[in-house]
């Protein structure tokens, strides 16, 4: 018994022991740290009055300087290793290391760009490469967009860097174009019309936040040229409620052809 005990102190008290339990400490903490500055990372940044964009690319290098610097605390405590010197290793060899990550080097800083100068943040509605829809998130290599179809798109943030980049109206901001036939001596009635009928149409698919404003813009030989527009609560529902709207405002757009029907 005396002997199973000599063997379990001189396990414990071994170098090899203390060392591994030295680096799961470490690393243990090193994780714990990480959680804490994500999750609190996660929480400033989806506040409204952040001055950054609630884009994952900041959490990560936050996330990846924390665990460096705890492996680097792990090396020098556990190993002895001169992190000075390596990092200063590294940096002779950082020249090739760099050509062999052109791109993703050029992917981080298009991406640090794009959010820190604002351009471009989660919620946005932009079209940039021939490619067009809702920004998901920034990451430190691309951008994540959901285009109309509901299909995610995933662009290189060099490629945003590189190209011109549009700024669309919201999604959940509704555009109907239409043209109204008739004689014209009463187009504040017909704007009327069109503006009550989207209100109740688009309302029974979804809540509207701004109520339709409907605006004439041209006088063509087809007729009068006007748009309408409202706001949605839910940007997903935007199809759907234009859809109603459009074909609750077809009859007072035609009002003589209508009446030439019956």
């Amino acid at each position: 018994m005396e002997q199973d005990i000599d063997k379990l102190e001189s396990f414990v008290r071994s170098e090899w022991f203390i060392t591994a339990i030295s680096v799961v400490v470490i690393l243990g903490i090193t994780a714990v740290v990480s959680w804490s500055v994500t999750k609190f990372l996660r929480k400033l940044l989806q506040q409204d009055n952040s001055l950054l964009p609630s884009s994952s690319i900041f959490i990560n290098i936050a996330r990846a300087a924390v665990w460096i610097l705890g492996v680097c605390v792990m090396l020098a405590t556990c190993f002895n290793v001169n992190v000075s010197a390596a990092i200063a290793a590294l940096g002779v060899g950082g020249i090739a290391i760099s050509l062999g990550f052109q791109d993703t080097i050029s992917n981080l800083i298009g991406g640090l760009q794009v959010t820190l100068m604002k351009i471009i943040k989660p919620g946005d509605n932009i079209e940039v490469n021939g490619q067009l829809g809702v920004v998901k998130d920034v990451t430190w290599r691309h951008t994540t967009i959901v285009n109309p179809q509901n299909q995610t798109v995933i662009i290189p943030n060099s490629i945003i860097g590189k190209n011109a980049l549009t700024k669309l109206p919201p999604t959940s901001l509704v555009t109907i174009n239409f043209v109204v036939v008739g004689a014209g001596d009463d187009l504040d009635t017909a704007a009327a019309a069109i503006e009550a009928a989207c209100d109740k149409a688009a309302g029974a698919v979804t809540k509207v936040t701004q109520k339709p404003k409907a605006v004439f813009t041209q006088i063509t030989d087809a007729g009068f040229v006007g748009k309408v527009t409202f706001r949605v609560s839910a940007a997903s529902k935007a199809g759907e409620a234009s859809d109603a709207a459009v074909r609750a405002i077809a009859p007072i757009t035609r009002p003589s052809q209508a009446h030439g029907d019956r």
